[in-house]
């Protein structure tokens, strides 16, 4: 199968253009789904990623006391305060809460640090098939992934790209994570014609396949993005492109050139060993400097 190679000039090609005569609106606004009380970094980093890579407006929507607790840590970002089960998750009559901002914003990204109870996959179900009949741009990550898997929603938004780790795509396709790892192109390729969607199978090499077949393997990042958090940054990286005007393809390529570029800036000083997901934030500005 033909593949193209995500290289530092390609990447520079799908970077959205800034324009001097502008405002938070022109780009764009990211509703970010994501946290419960034991995963409140990841709803903290996807965040915080979509705005640093460029957003003009992220909103995260989660438990009210998430928003007690990332409101002071994250006081760029807005909050919408869900209806939540036992002070622990989203509960899953939350939907009518979310449906008005999934409708005006730009892009919705939904996954990280959900958990997997049943209230929140109640929840989640309802969202996706929502986001799937609407055709909205979506990023679709972590917890939804295993959610999704787990159910029966067999269709996911042509408008959105979902980025699973080779564990998470086992289960979304039932295949052991070693036959995986051995044809990581052919089965993100299977991956996106099954669920209608793009594909993003992080790792060593990232390949992202498109709804219309194209595949794409990452040559950026090093050992230093395999830790926790590295993919709730990279979801909002993504879904930052995206609300800036990029499409979901061109987001999904762009975005994981960019990360992996951050890892790679990020361990010249502090090595492979000590990278943290918040370092790997800290370095987008360095990386975009570089791409353009």
């Amino acid at each position: 199968m033909e593949t193209t190679e995500i290289t530092k000039d390609f990447a520079a090609s799908l970077l959205p253009k800034r324009i001097e005569n502008s405002n938070k609106g022109t780009y764009g606004k990211v509703l970010n789904i994501a946290g419960s009380i034991k995963y409140q970094g990841a709803a903290y980093l996807s965040s915080v990623a979509s705005l640093k890579i460029g957003a003009g407006l992220v909103t995260l929507a989660t438990t009210g006391q998430l928003v007690n607790n990332l409101a002071s840590a994250a006081p760029w970002i807005t909050f919408l305060p869900l209806k939540t089960y036992n002070n622990e998750c989203i509960a899953k009559d939350a939907f009518e809460q979310v449906k008005e901002y999934i409708d005006a914003y730009t892009v919705v990204s939904i996954g990280p640090g959900l958990s997997t109870s049943y209230e929140v996959s109640e929840f989640v179900k309802t969202v996706v098939q929502y986001l799937t009949e609407a055709d909205k741009k979506s990023v679709i990550d972590a917890d939804a992934l295993n959610i999704i898997a787990a159910g029966s929603i067999d269709k996911l938004p042509e408008n959105s790209v979902i980025t699973p780790h080779p564990m998470e795509l086992s289960r979304l396709i039932n295949v052991p994570v070693e036959e995986i790892q051995h044809e990581r192109i052919n089965y993100a390729v299977q991956t996106a014609k099954k669920f209608g969607c793009n594909v993003v199978l992080k790792g060593s090499k990232t390949v992202v396949c498109t709804t219309d077949g194209q595949v794409f393997i990452n040559t950026s990042g090093n050992s230093a993005l395999a830790k926790a958090g590295s993919g709730d940054v990279l979801t909002g990286i993504i879904s930052g492109f995206i609300a800036q005007g990029a499409d979901v393809k061109s987001a999904a390529i762009l975005g994981v050139y960019l990360h992996g570029l951050c890892g790679e800036i990020a361990s010249k000083s502090l090595t492979q060993y000590c990278v943290l997901a918040t370092d790997q934030i800290d370095c987008i500005p360095e990386a975009i400097k570089q791409i353009i």
